[in-house]
């Protein structure tokens, strides 16, 4: 598990650590608790901590023992004088002459170990401090992740799609309530987002993305199912506020747990601003429960499926996530959020894919605050697939 090429003897890239028992903290030297761990020592004096394993050198051994750790003789000649593991939180003490910047190093895997992770996976893709932010937000953005040029592929199939050049199998085509009885010629300009784009071997690519799953790893594991997709295709606000949607927890729309081992990567087609419509979060919201989810009373209509909570706080402390073309956003399905009206001319795009770690399963939502998105979901699976007798939201 040990790398070459790390900074001084240190792993370059240690392999992912596995759950264990949390370690019990480190026993204190003969000496007393505050006597510090150094190399060994031989009728009063030091000697070089490589010659032979010590009482030092074994306590460490034990302690990365519990990390998962299989070698303590280096840490010592770095200098290392202990860790001690309490209520979560490692302290070190350097020796003189020792590496800093090793034993940091060595104290950065030791936090890690200790920290109580329940969000996110060991896979040291996310910095100590990006995975302490989405453990504790319940959202990331990862900043200019997808290239131009798989924007630009995405943005040519959408209009193909748009204009029906193509028309991939289960693919679900929806406009605007205002405009959605409109007779315009096919266009982008009459549709708002298309669903479920699984069989269309181009715009599914979002879904394969190396950079993609690279992020997605960190929240499912390394098994990963691509479970539902979208290209969101905001229009410029009729006057009516449709445009906007109601905060939500995408878990609603879903039949299958653990929420924990769910993530959606929402990446940006072009810049995105409060002006057009932003995402908006409620940070932490993903520590809670799945709240009830109907159709809020909007006096100019409200577009098919966007439900939302019923009992939020009018003064919550919301973010605007304004973001760059190719930035993308994870986040929890349990995360409250929803976006705003688009009050400019133009039309902001954005792909999506929730994921979800294999090990997911399909649970039952009858007699569940999901019940009303089933029936909802299952009656226009019977209208779009012509499915006969009954069905239920894990068949659809």
């Amino acid at each position: 598990a040990w790398g070459r090429g790390g900074e001084a003897g240190l792993p370059a890239s240690p392999a992912p650590l596995t759950p264990r028992a949390r370690p019990s903290p480190l026993p204190p030297p003969e000496g007393g608790a505050a006597a510090e761990l150094s190399g060994p020592r031989r009728a009063g004096r030091s000697v070089p901590a490589t010659m032979g394993e010590s009482r030092t050198t074994n306590r460490l051994r034990i302690v990365l023992g519990h990390l998962g750790r299989p070698s303590a003789g280096a840490v010592v000649s770095f200098g290392w004088r202990g860790v001690r593991a309490g209520s979560g939180a490692a302290t070190t003490a350097f020796a003189p002459g020792g590496s800093p910047v090793a034993a940091a190093a060595l104290a950065l895997l030791v936090t890690r170990r200790l920290q109580a992770w329940r969000f996110t996976q060991d896979n040291n893709v996310l910095t100590l401090e990006q995975r302490r932010f989405y453990e504790e937000n319940g959202f990331i953005v990862i900043k200019n992740l997808v290239s131009d040029a798989d924007i630009e592929r995405f943005r040519n199939e959408f209009e193909r799609i748009c204009r029906k050049e193509v028309k991939p199998h289960g693919l679900m085509v929806m406009r605007d309530v205002t405009i959605a009885k409109s007779d315009f010629v096919p266009s982008e300009r009459v549709v708002t987002k298309v669903q479920d784009f699984q069989e269309d071997p181009e715009l599914f690519r979002y879904c394969t993305l190396p950079e993609i799953l690279k992020y997605v790893e960190c929240f499912t594991g390394p098994n990963i199912m691509a479970m539902h997709t979208m290209l969101i295709n905001k229009p410029p606000d009729s006057g009516k506020k449709t445009s906007r949607h109601p905060l939500h927890q995408d878990l609603h729309y879903f039949p299958f747990r653990p929420s924990d081992n769910i993530v959606c990567a929402w990446t940006a087609m072009e810049h995105i601003h409060r002006g057009n419509g932003c995402l908006v979060v409620l940070p932490g919201t993903h520590k809670g429960t799945l709240k009830p989810h109907d159709y809020p009373q909007w006096e100019g209509g409200v577009n098919i499926m966007f439900h939302g909570i019923q009992d939020y706080d009018e003064n919550n402390n919301r973010v605007h996530l304004e973001m760059q073309k190719g930035d993308t956003v994870f986040f929890h399905p349990l995360l409250i959020h929803g976006s705003g009206q688009n009050k400019t001319q133009g039309f902001r795009k954005a792909i999506s894919c929730h994921f979800a770690g294999a090990s997911c399963e399909y649970i039952d939502v009858k007699g569940t605050s999901q019940e009303n998105i089933e029936k909802e979901i299952v009656g226009l699976a019977h209208k779009m697939y012509g499915l006969k007798g009954e069905a239920d939201l894990k068949e659809v």
